[in-house]
């Protein structure tokens, strides 16, 4: 399965980049200069200058070739001197040998192109009388010292390895968990051949589940993660996506230990629709579940082989928030399908001027008209009349946002914080400090299919007995109708329409656009239901949700007919 055990392990790959310092060259390629004295300078050799600029094509090879036969001879120090990191380089090379077991490497450098030189690897892995050859291929950068203007490769672990971070490092040894042998709810084996965008979900169901599974461990070659830390059930990652919990990564088997069979509650033809749906954009995540139980039965990132934003992470969800905010404002008593609600061209609240995209306003509109449209005057015109943790509360309450999952692999579960001022304002319309994804806002459209919160979950809890989170109170029967009205008319005739048409059943929409400080374009966002099928999907830089994310989650829900 190309998974390792409880260590951690992750596809993420690492770019590296090979930097080049910029400066005043003179003629000659040296840096201007100058030299004060107060005495007799006659006979005083002037200091050399100090080279600047990019280094050249002879000074790229050259380092790329000495740093290279360094590491080749197992001389780690003499490699980290030709580095501009060289504690770094040297803790990196020295494990490289002494951790994956290496017995010989052999590195050959390709054709440099600029400051960048790419090399192949082949190295022999040697433990306990087991052994393999490993081979890749890596890149490193030759920079320019600002203090010295020596030639120096640019350290990163990906030198080393292009999946390696900072503080990661190749080992060798006995798997501290076995393998497994993953299966969808229909007892169809899932592998990351047939499914590359499960990649990551599968090294963590063996890392939580291979004992419980009961296979034996082999001896294997993985990249141990730096970041350790997770919960002891569900693995609530980090907030920021660069921080978030990442599996360990199998590199290399020496010899294979026996696999135990875990199910799971994926859908494996689904799970192929998912990915082939996902994987028709650049960047995109979706989400399938199934609104009854909670149960996961489709997840996909593109690239497969990446951060595991399906799940992990963290985005401002843009108008599908709006879903929560209108429960909110049902609830309340602030707005009602077919009652009279405001969407002006424009609202000042906290001190920020807010607007509708297009700078529209629907006269004399109803609630359902603003829902439909996605007004945001709409929602943050009702912002004055709100407690600052009233938002946060709903979320919590009815839709377990913030409530802590254990749904059996990593995942953030969302986040909407109490706010106070604009940020308040901006939270209603899925900005501000409100953060999901699309597993979140998934499990959202089922709670409105559904009329309660079911935890989303990857694996049965009665394998590991941990608890599934529980919200506090249901959606009230009256509030949980208005929803899906809402949802259904944006699905049939407001801003989700295109992407829905043709689709029919009981089904439900809510497009968004969430604007991102230096993107040029927002990230799209859709999450929608038809009969027993939910669905979210997240197209960074996408722009509009129903044009970019839209036809990802309605080509799930079609693959249901």
């Amino acid at each position: 399965m190309g998974s390792r055990g409880k260590p951690k392990r992750s596809g993420a790959q690492v770019a590296v980049i090979a930097g080049a310092f910029a400066a005043t060259v003179g003629a000659g390629g040296y840096g201007a200069y100058s030299l004060m004295s107060t005495g007799d300078t006659s006979g005083e050799k002037e200091p050399t200058p100090v080279k600047t600029g990019p280094p050249s094509a002879a000074e790229v090879r050259t380092t790329a070739r000495d740093f290279l036969d360094a590491w080749a001879a197992g001389a780690p120090d003499r490699a980290a001197a030709l580095t501009d990191d060289r504690e770094a380089a040297a803790t990196a090379l020295t494990g490289y040998r002494k951790d994956a077991h290496v017995a010989k490497v052999s590195l050959r450098p390709g054709a440099p192109t600029g400051a960048t030189v790419p090399f192949s690897v082949s190295a022999e892995i040697s433990y306990e009388g087991k052994r393999a050859t490993w081979t890749y291929a890596s890149e490193l950068g030759v920079v320019r010292a600002k203090k010295t203007g020596k030639a120096l490769v640019g350290w990163r672990p990906t030198v080393v390895h292009p999946d390696l971070r900072s503080g990661d490092t190749p080992k060798t040894g006995r798997a501290e968990a076995p393998p497994i042998k993953a299966v969808d709810r229909h007892g169809a084996a899932l592998t990351e051949k047939e499914h590359p965008a499960l990649r990551e979900v599968l090294s963590s169901l063996r890392e939580r589940y291979g004992d419980e599974a009961g296979g034996t461990a082999g001896v294997e070659l993985w990249i141990a993660r730096a970041d350790k830390a997770k919960a002891d059930s569900g693995s609530r990652a980090q907030a920021d996506g660069k921080d978030a919990e990442r599996p360990d990564e199998t590199l290399k088997v020496l010899s294979r230990g026996r696999p135990g069979t875990l199910r799971t509650t994926l859908d494996s033809k689904l799970q192929t629709v998912t990915e082939k749906a996902a994987g028709k954009r650049p960047k995109a995540a979706a989400v399938v579940l199934d609104p009854g139980t909670g149960e996961i039965l489709a997840a996909a990132n593109s690239p497969a082989r990446g951060f595991n934003t399906a799940f992990q992470g963290s985005f401002a969800p843009g108008s599908t928030m709006k879903v929560i905010s209108s429960a909110l404002l049902i609830d309340k008593g602030l707005a009602a399908y077919g009652k009279p609600h405001p969407c002006p061209k424009y609202v000042t609240y906290g001190g920020w001027k807010f607007q509708n995209d297009d700078k529209f306003e629907i006269k004399n509109g109803t609630f359902e008209q603003s829902f439909a449209r996605s007004c945001n005057t709409a929602f943050v015109s009702q912002a004055e009349k709100l407690g600052d943790d009233d938002l946060t509360k709903e979320a919590r309450d009815v839709f377990g946002i913030g409530l802590t999952w254990a749904t059996g692999v990593p995942s953030f579960d969302g986040a909407v914080p109490a706010q106070t001022g604009a940020p308040k304002a901006a939270s209603l319309i899925g900005q501000g400090g409100v953060r999901m994804n699309p597993l979140t806002m998934a499990s959202v459209a089922s709670t409105v299919r559904s009329g309660a919160f079911h935890q989303p979950y990857m694996v049965d809890p009665s394998v590991d007995s941990r608890q599934l989170a529980k919200s506090s109170r249901p959606l009230s029967a009256d509030t949980a109708k208005q929803l899906r009205s809402l949802m259904r008319l944006t699905a049939t005739s407001g801003t989700a329409a295109e992407a829905m048409a043709g689709l029919d059943g009981k089904i439900g929409a809510k497009t968004g656009s969430a604007e991102v400080d230096g993107q040029k374009k927002p990230n799209g966002w859709f999450t929608a239901y038809r009969n027993d099928l939910v669905a979210a999907a997240i197209a960074p830089e996408g722009g509009h949700g129903g044009s970019s994310a839209g036809p990802i989650v309605a080509q799930i829900l079609r693959s249901a007919d």
